[in-house]
């Protein structure tokens, strides 16, 4: 079922209070961990896990055979309950709101929404962040990884450089950049010359049949001065694959 922007927005709103919840009951150990009654707000949780589940379902079916609802009026009360039946069905609520979170989460792909907003983030800015031709491929990646922090992102959390290493046969490969929370391998390819823009498409070819072993997807950045007469042609046999994408950048 391919959902509408209605339907997406919503479902957005949906996960956000699903992990609203689910970060209620983590903060809620950690703030009495020491106690045996910090899984008191157990009925509470199983009431919004319901709540939310059925928000769900009047926008997109679900089958719910994966996810529990609960019988609050059968739940008895926290002054009712021993720890040990408070704790387990505290754990319950948890889990099921954990699956509920990554359907969503993969309903929503949201992977490829980051991916794609990055991607357009850097064709967007990337040429307006440089200001004289580079001379070498790593004053690209300088650049790029001054946009990627002044997007809020921190490296060794949301990104690293030159790490990740793939092995292939009796040598190993680096992609540039690592964004392992997406899957992402971003690779930075500066073309001087005809000849270099050449060589950069087979050069792309052989990363892609590297890096598509450890990672499902790929981002080519391709900064161009001048050499590259048709962007689309340049792209299009590099491009066959729906988690490879090509960024031409032209000075």
């Amino acid at each position: 079922m391919k959902l509408d922007r209605k339907q997406k927005d919503r479902l957005k709103e949906l996960l956000l209070i699903n992990t609203a919840i689910l970060e209620s009951m983590e903060a809620s150990l950690r703030a009495d961990s020491a106690s045996v009654w910090k899984y008191a707000g157990f009925k509470e949780y199983a009431r919004r896990n319901n709540e939310l589940i059925k928000e769900v379902l009047a926008v997109v079916p679900i089958d719910t055979r994966t996810l529990g609802t609960y019988e609050i009026g059968e739940i008895p009360s926290s002054d009712e309950t021993f720890a040990i039946q408070q704790k387990y069905i505290f754990e319950s609520v948890y889990t099921n709101l954990s699956i509920l979170k990554a359907w969503l989460e993969n309903k929503l792909d949201l992977l490829a929404d980051d991916i794609t907003n990055l991607r357009d983030f850097l064709q967007a800015n990337l040429r307006k962040a440089v200001f004289k031709i580079p001379d070498k491929e790593v004053d690209v990646q300088d650049t790029i990884e001054g946009l990627i922090i002044g997007r809020g992102l921190a490296k060794g959390i949301d990104y690293d450089r030159e790490t990740g290493r793939v092995k292939i046969s009796i040598k190993e490969v680096i992609p540039d950049f690592v964004f392992k929370k997406l899957g992402l391998a971003l690779e930075v390819k500066l073309s001087k010359n005809k000849d270099r823009s050449k060589a950069i498409v087979g050069e792309i070819n052989d990363d892609i049949r590297s890096y598509s072993k450890e990672y499902p997807f790929l981002l080519f950045v391709v900064y161009d001065v001048g050499t590259i007469r048709d962007e689309v042609e340049f792209k299009q046999d590099l491009e066959i694959d729906e988690n490879v994408s090509v960024v031409v950048v032209k000075h």
